[in-house]
């Protein structure tokens, strides 16, 4: 006869078997849609386009595309647009009054701000995929007419997009971590053997020298062993329960903490940097191509990657995005009144105004450090490109992410066998009391 216990085992595991699976399968669908090109498109001429046009905001899409971008994919725009339409939502829900009650709400009101973030997704992916679509007919690399290639491209780029979004929301539901953000891994995963191939390549060829390659790699290895380290720092503020009646029961009086990040941001600042600055540099190398000499050219010229006013420019949005998405996602207002509701309080701080201002002080702080580490990680690849003249670029926004979503892919993992083991234990528990009765 089979033991009970070992079965509850196994259908935990087994489920947590399943998800993977599903998350494996979901990401397996992503890259053969990344290799799906829209019709109508050279795809010899339009690869050398896409060399020729250098780093600017082609570049970074492309890397949050998985290459899709390159290929000129029904997910050549990838979840950029859902992306923008969700820190829209947040932005708008903190402003307009009638969003914020609605996200105060619970589940029926953020249902609704999750139907309006799709509707700004539609939105968003249309005006993207009109402007990608005139780009790409503008470069003489399409083969079909003006009216077919337009709504074709438009129809194939819109409901790429939507299916990531659905994708992503399904990784979420039926798989682990965040859906969005294991797309977005992926996809820059998958470009990684490409640059690991490219190193080589221009190592055997020596326009790298060895120790240049080896030193690259340490540097990375380095970087990525620090973004961990830093991840896994906590600000812990100290909150005391004092004795209350649950129901008919009486908590003693308990100590616990606020775990608080020290990058609280996440990977958002960063990736909205790189599009603000990006976008207009890469606008005044289009129009500026035509006169060499022009102003135009120059100003794009000070805009591209390793340049000082790049450097500058890059470093301050990222500080800027650091405070403003930390204010979108955490309000020490609303903590410091959920503290005071569970009998909970600050050691030597009065619940209520005092407790709010204190744990915002103490967000503030963090924030300041978190944003300057952001800055520093994504900076190094920018100095180290221009400083040691490497030929190609080095992504500290890629690595940034990948280092981050791999964490919190780790932490849902442990998380969900934790919660799993839990509800194994209160079921067993409750199996006891139930056969100690009888």
């Amino acid at each position: 006869m089979a033991n009970p216990q070992s079965a509850t085992g196994l259908s935990k595991f087994g489920d947590l078997k399943n998800r993977l699976l599903f998350l494996l399968g979901a990401l397996v669908v992503f890259r053969i849609g990344s290799h799906i090109p829209v019709p109508g498109v050279d795809g010899a001429a339009l690869t050398k386009l896409y060399e020729s046009a250098g780093g600017g905001i082609l570049s970074m899409l492309n890397m949050f595309s998985g290459g899709s971008l390159q290929r000129f994919s029904i997910f050549a725009i990838g979840v950029m647009p859902y992306i923008s339409a969700s820190i829209i939502v947040q932005l708008a829900s903190e402003i307009i009054p009638s969003l914020k009650a609605l996200k105060k709400e619970g589940e029926a009101g953020r249902r609704t701000l999750t139907k309006y973030t799709r509707y700004g997704t539609v939105l968003l992916a249309t005006l993207q995929s009109f402007g990608a679509a005139a780009f790409v007919y503008q470069q003489n690399v399409v083969v079909s007419g003006q009216f077919e290639f337009y709504l074709t491209t438009m129809v194939c780029l819109v409901t790429g997009t939507m299916f990531l979004m659905w994708l992503g929301e399904q990784i979420t539901e039926r798989g682990i971590g965040n859906g969005i953000s294991l797309i977005i891994t992926a996809g820059i995963a998958a470009s990684l053997p490409a640059g690991i191939g490219r190193l080589l390549t221009l190592t055997s060829q020596g326009s790298i020298s060895y120790l240049m390659a080896v030193a690259l790699i340490v540097g990375a290895l380095a970087l990525i062993y620090a973004v961990v380290y830093i991840e896994s720092a906590q600000r812990k503020v100290p909150v005391q329960y004092a004795k209350r009646q649950v129901g008919n029961r009486i908590m003693q009086a308990q100590n616990s903490h606020l775990p608080f990040k020290l990058n609280m941001a996440g990977v958002i600042p960063p990736i909205f940097a790189s599009s603000i600055i990006l976008f207009p540099s890469t606008l005044l190398s289009w129009f500026g191509s035509a006169n060499q000499d022009g102003w135009l050219q120059k100003l794009a010229t000070l805009l591209q990657h390793g340049q000082p006013v790049y450097i500058l420019l890059f470093a301050a949005t990222i500080i800027f995005f650091c405070y403003f998405y930390t204010a979108l996602v955490f309000s020490p207002r609303e903590m410091a009144e959920n503290l005071k509701k569970s009998g909970a309080f600050v050691p030597g701080i009065r619940p209520g105004e005092q407790t709010s201002r204190y744990l915002e002080k103490v967000v503030l702080r963090l924030t300041f450090w978190g944003a300057i580490y952001i800055a520093i990680v994504c900076l190094i690849p920018e100095v180290l490109t221009s400083a040691m003249n490497v030929p190609f670029y080095l992504g500290g926004t890629s690595l940034l992410i990948l280092v981050v979503v791999t964490m919190d892919f780790k932490t849902q993992i442990a998380s969900y066998v934790m919660s799993s083991q839990y509800e194994h234990l209160m079921k067993r528990s409750a199996m006891k009391s139930l056969s100690s009765r009888r």
